[in-house]
């Protein structure tokens, strides 16, 4: 029997968050029927927050066909930006001024009640409260990001433009110009997961894994949902929590699943002060998110393929290169390799940048001559334009990296 969502090849590889401690999440075996208020299929990032927070005042069952968390939470960016990825100005073009507000200001709400609810529920999850740096590129340039910036402010978003000579003092990026916001933060999205689960169970919630959701019948009174147990689950709501794998029969106009690529080495340079503490993207596509705890992201518009698990470095780096020749578009700022120093090194005089040829392609940097024991992660994210990327820098000490990467859908 076909299930009652799509399953998708979520990822490959091993997870840099699977070495998390404290993912253990109490599940059960679906021995017989059972009836609640509302049913959560997913027990990822999404169907943790919505069981927490239903399991406050509802009877809530969570089912999931994998084990918690091992979905794409397995492979997200561990970004908590309010930032969309359309710019404001934009996306009031698309949808209308008013909604576009509306998103943005709720956007910025949600990750505020996601650090509150993180910080009373006392979850250990690696939570830092981080600025965002939206650097001006190929698809958004100097004067969109001005009236970006200008349209928040309207907004009472806490979002200023800097232009090049105070980007270059304050950072030392060679750009013409940058949003810098604040409100973000970053957090391991698979310990959060597991300490949301957690206490929805305290709170009586009842999570059944491995179950796959065959079927789902409404009727007046409730939702009935058939699994590959044998046993029916009978719930007066039903919530969705699937991320990729979207319920069948649901429309989704537009959307189209990707590759994401992530990249984890272990740390060869340190990391400049300001980057532990900024979450940088760009206006470019593709776009790159290097992080300063050890990670990088960016997402191309196309690219597929895979890897299964930790590799040597040649062989990461031979798969690499023959993923830059096959989707790699030119990079009006530079190549690939160009693109991620930002991200990969510590900026220091008569060096160069601690990077390996990277081709690989979103939300969640740099450890130090063997001292800090950080990683590096790089993201592939989806966005209009073509090109560009972060800005080559020189000042940076090279060294060998040994590796790993991670393909998820997106």
């Amino acid at each position: 029997m076909s299930g009652a969502t799509l399953k998708r090849d979520l990822r490959t590889g091993r997870s840099l968050w699977a070495d998390s401690p404290g993912l253990r999440v109490p599940v059960r075996a679906l021995n017989e029927a059972v009836v609640c208020d509302v049913a959560v299929v997913g027990a990822g990032i999404s169907g943790a927050f919505m069981a927490h927070e239903l399991s406050r005042d509802h009877s809530v069952i969570v089912l999931d066909r994998r084990p918690p968390l091992t979905g794409s939470t397995m492979a997200s960016t561990a970004m908590l930006q309010w930032e969309i990825d359309l710019p404001l100005t934009v996306l009031s073009q698309r949808i209308g001024a008013e909604k576009a507000r509306r998103a943005y200001r709720r956007s910025f709400a949600a990750v505020a009640a996601l650090k509150q609810v993180v910080a009373e529920e006392g979850i250990r999850c690696g939570r830092k409260d981080k600025a965002a740096l939206y650097l001006a590129g190929d698809a958004y340039g100097r004067r969109a990001l001005e009236a970006e910036a200008e349209a928040r402010a309207a907004l009472g978003l806490d979002s200023v433009f800097m232009g090049p000579a105070e980007l270059r003092e304050r950072f030392g990026i060679e750009r013409t110009g940058a949003i810098l916001s604040q409100g973000a933060a970053s957090a391991d999205p698979a310990r959060l997961a597991a300490g949301l689960l957690r206490r929805a169970a305290t709170a009586g919630a009842r999570i059944f894994s491995p179950v796959e959701v065959s079927q789902a019948a409404s009727d007046p009174e409730g939702v009935t949902l058939l699994t590959d147990a044998g046993h029916a689950v009978r719930a007066r709501r039903v919530v969705f929590c699937c991320g990729y794998e979207f319920p069948k029969g649901v429309p989704t106009p537009g959307a189209e699943v990707i590759s994401t690529w992530a990249l984890a080495s272990l740390p060869r340079t340190r990391c400049p002060t300001w980057l532990r503490d900024t979450l940088v993207w760009e206006g470019s596509d593709p776009y790159l998110f290097p992080h300063g705890r050890g990670r990088a992201a960016d997402r191309r518009r196309r690219g597929r393929g895979r890897s299964h698990g930790p590799r040597r470095s040649s062989e990461a780096e031979a798969q690499v290169r023959d993923h830059r020749r096959q989707a790699a578009p030119p990079a009006a700022g530079g190549r690939v390799r160009d693109r991620l120093r930002l991200g990969w090194g510590v900026w220091r005089k008569r060096h160069r940048p601690a990077v390996h040829s990277t081709g690989a392609g979103h939300g969640p940097r740099l450890g130090g001559d063997g001292v800090r024991r950080q990683r590096h992660h790089l993201f592939r994210h989806r966005q209009s334009g073509g090109g560009g990327g972060l800005p080559r820098r020189s000042g940076c000490r090279r060294g060998p990296v040994s590796p790993r990467m991670t393909r998820r859908a997106s």
